[in-house]
């Protein structure tokens, strides 16, 4: 393709991606596609002949975006807010546009220097102190890795560089609660701490945040019965239920211990952007490490995660790797980021986050996060005033957890497995309706038993105090189809009063 050819392919994609946003409301939320669908509609070989735009654009059309959950929706409440602002796509476009190559200084110096600024701005945007460093790295999953790293590498005095964490005298714990993000878990295996050795700490039975004392007292036991204690994840925002464990006193227990302290705030970050709400990030300074996503609530397009660390130093030399052919004629005048995570190569990730604050400002991207915290207080206190709808955990930010109670043939509440088998019911008929998606999720009950709830995730660019009035008809007409007995999805837009 030549340069000519690629103006006029993209300028036509570029209309077909606006007027794909412009349109979005009028498109299913969730694809009309069972498993096997899209594979089905591909070739089965590769092609061999060349394809013009036009055609692959067909395909584009006909096949690969009918087959696409939208979650630039309104409508979208499932999971968390994963917004692709416009104006950060234009500079994902500047960025495979340039096709610059980040595995040192040298192979992209305004790729390494505009990544410094713009991190920095966020963290002076976030009201971090100017202890901390930071690095983008593309998933939040990614950043509890490294500080999974960091911290075996700082509980063993870099055995690394030795016989490794299998010659270490004792076996490093990790804490963390049943609130964690699964790539808590998932890190420390692939770290080589041992699945045995994860600890899950007590959790508050109402607002799910971590238990301090209960920390303390773990991690004493296990430095009595001759283990280590090497890094605690506080999950600050948590994807369930929106915890926050107690960060200012997490350090506090952690420092007689020689710990790291991680704290895991990928979607909820963003509200450190709004000053009013800072207090729910009481301590994160003290602690060693600290990750966020602005390609969540925030609205930089995938993927873009934050991580600060206090030590970048320790990082570097846990991470660091200098091959003949990388070796800079600068010294240690230059950041090198191959030297800050686990690939070599990266993309000028930057960009995007520069674009999003240059055009849309940070007070734009403030007053949607405030819309979207008024938000989801008003959802929660419609249902709480609905009958037999229950909200089940704190509204910290921008998610509400909701149950319908639903009663049987005689008028009484359901419990155990009926009422998980009504709640899944509900929130499928919506689901497969198209009109609208939601997450279910398993939560602790007061009697210790999971069950199921609904978890509405508010924070899609788009959404609007009207798209939670439909919303919550929806909910009501699928409740009443599931107690009527009628199938998945039979009237789940029927219109009540909250119906535009």
């Amino acid at each position: 393709m030549t340069p000519e050819e690629f103006r006029a392919a993209a300028h036509e994609l570029v209309d077909w991606i606006a007027d794909r946003r412009a349109g979005i409301e009028e498109l299913p939320v969730r694809p009309d596609v069972e498993p096997g669908d899209i594979v089905a509609a591909l070739p089965g070989s590769p092609p061999t002949e060349p394809a013009t735009p036009d055609e692959v654009r067909r395909d584009l059309e006909d096949v690969i975006a009918p087959g696409i959950t939208e979650v630039q929706h309104p409508m979208h409440f499932g999971w968390f807010p994963a917004n692709a602002s416009l104006s950060s796509i234009l500079g994902d476009f500047v960025s495979s546009g340039l096709g610059s190559l980040g595995i040192s200084w040298e192979s992209s110096p305004a790729l390494t220097e505009v990544e410094e600024v713009v991190v920095d701005w966020m963290r002076q945007l976030t009201g971090l102190s100017d202890q901390w460093q930071g690095v983008i790295q593309d998933t939040a999953s990614t950043a509890c890795l490294v500080a999974m790293l960091a911290a075996r590498e700082r509980a063993t005095d870099h055995a690394q560089v030795g016989a490794g964490i299998g010659g270490f005298d004792r076996p490093l714990c990790v804490y963390t609660t049943s609130e964690a993000h699964s790539s808590v878990r998932k890190a420390a295996l692939l770290a080589g701490f041992g699945g045995d050795h994860v600890r899950q700490v007590e959790v508050d039975p109402w607002t799910r945040d971590m238990v301090a004392a209960d920390l303390a007292v773990r991690m004493e036991a296990d430095r009595d019965a001759g283990m280590a204690p090497a890094i605690v994840v506080a999950s600050v925002g948590s994807t369930g239920t929106t915890a926050f464990d107690p960060v200012d006193e997490i350090v506090e227990i952690v420092r007689s211990f020689g710990a790291w302290v991680h704290v895991d705030a990928a979607m909820a970050g963003a509200a450190m952007l709004l000053p009013e709400q800072r207090h729910l990030f009481a301590g994160v300074d003290q602690a060693d490490s600290i990750s966020w996503n602005p390609h969540k609530w925030f609205g930089t397009i995938l993927d873009c995660s934050l991580m600060y660390l206090r030590d970048p130093e320790h990082l570097i030399r846990v991470m660091s790797t200098d091959p003949s052919y990388l070796r800079s004629t600068l010294g240690g005048e230059a950041t090198q980021y191959r030297d800050w995570g686990i690939p070599l190569g990266r993309r000028f990730r930057a960009l995007k986050l520069w674009y999003q604050l240059r055009i849309d400002g940070v007070e734009t991207i403030r007053a949607r996060l405030r819309r979207d915290l008024a938000n989801a207080r008003w959802l929660a206190e419609v249902l709480d005033d609905l009958p037999d709808w229950e909200v089940v955990a704190p509204v910290r930010l921008q998610t509400v957890c909701v149950r319908h109670v639903g009663r049987d043939a005689q008028g009484s509440p359901l419990t155990g497995a009926a009422l998980d088998e009504h709640t899944l019911r509900w929130v499928r008929a919506i689901n497969r309706s198209g009109e609208a998606f939601l997450s279910p999720s398993i939560l602790d009950a007061p009697d210790g038993r999971a069950r199921w709830m609904v978890r509405v995730s508010i924070g899609v660019e788009a959404t609007e105090r009207h798209h939670l009035e439909r919303l919550v008809g929806l909910m009501v007409a699928a409740v009443d189809d599931t107690v009527c007995g009628s199938s998945d999805g039979g009237a789940a837009g029927r219109p009540t009063q909250f119906d535009r």
